[in-house]
């Protein structure tokens, strides 16, 4: 049921209050009607009412409780999801760590002990970098999000050159389009730096997910009230059964498995998307490609 349904119980009320109007000051003749009623007819109706309105009430109640609790089991099970994917993405590197340091301490080359030290650096980094990603979604909660005009070309510029730095950006046919016809884009109200870390993400995604020689396209186009940032890419596409669940947090599909990151880029662009009255959604067919969307209210 639509939040605004609740609007239609003042259609009775409204209906009557152009009745009255009408016969007190437009009609003619206002007629006055007379209604007897017994007492005991008059308490059964009273009593009728009451229980009609208490039980009302009642409902609501009930309904609201069910709604509730729904909601609070909901967010258990969603929490109890998180636990169990932070348990394993920090499990594996604090194995690796462990097993670094025990070849660190029993390798009797010194290209062994550099290896095993560029495995222990390569995997504090990865839970450097998985506390950063939960720092800034937690933060995303409560920081208030800054709200000036945004220049949607200039930071899809900065965002593709940074891009093409990149590892395998040199692999992919990377493109950028702007439109500048009929008029270049309308600006956007919002927080720079995390539309940036947004577009960053979705790119760096399709960079990652995709095979040397696939084709990685950014562009943005005006749609009404909204502008629209897409990435694209010929890459291997998303299992149907997996879409639902890529804005999920630590969440990883069959791809994604052994894949350097910290699980968390696509919940950071949706939680961006929604600080900003925004959406984003996902398009995709395995075998043939994916396409990320990122609509953004213009003004």
């Amino acid at each position: 049921m639509k939040r605004w349904s609740w609007l239609l119980a003042f259609i009775p009320l409204v209906l009557g209050l152009l009745a009255a109007i009408y016969l007190w000051f437009i009609a003619k003749a206002n007629p006055i009607a007379f209604l007897r009623i017994d007492l005991g007819s008059l308490a059964f109706v009273l009593g009728l009412g009451l229980s009609a309105l208490v039980g009302a009430v009642f409902y609501i109640r009930l309904a609201w409780e069910q709604r509730r609790q729904a909601v609070l089991a909901k967010a258990a099970d969603e929490r109890r999801r998180f636990l169990r994917r932070l348990d394993h993405e920090l499990k594996n590197p604090l194995t690796a760590i462990r097993a670094g340091l025990a070849n660190l301490a029993g390798s009797p080359s010194e290209a062994a002990r550099q290896e095993a030290l560029d495995s222990v650096e390569a995997q504090a980094l990865r839970l450097s970098r998985l506390a950063a990603d939960l720092r800034k979604l937690a933060e995303l909660e409560i920081r208030l999000v800054e709200h000036s005009p945004v220049d949607i070309p200039a930071l899809l510029q900065e965002v593709f050159t940074l891009a093409q730095d990149q590892p395998g950006a040199g692999e992919r046919h990377l493109t950028l389009t702007i439109p500048q016809a009929p008029w270049p884009l309308p600006k956007v109200s919002g927080d720079p730096d995390l539309l940036f870390l947004a577009v960053h993400n979705l790119l760096e995604n399709a960079l990652k997910f995709s095979r040397p020689g696939d084709t990685v396209e950014l562009h943005a186009s005006e749609d009404g009230t909204s502008l629209l940032i897409e990435v694209a890419d010929t890459g291997p596409g998303i299992p149907g059964e997996e879409q639902p669940h890529v804005w999920e947090e630590l969440y990883r599909g069959e791809a994604g498995r052994g894949v350097p990151g910290s699980g968390l880029g696509l919940a950071l662009v949706r939680a961006i998307a929604e600080r900003h009255n925004g959406q984003v959604s996902l398009r995709s067919r395995p075998g043939q490609g994916t396409v990320f969307t990122l609509r953004l209210p213009v003004g």
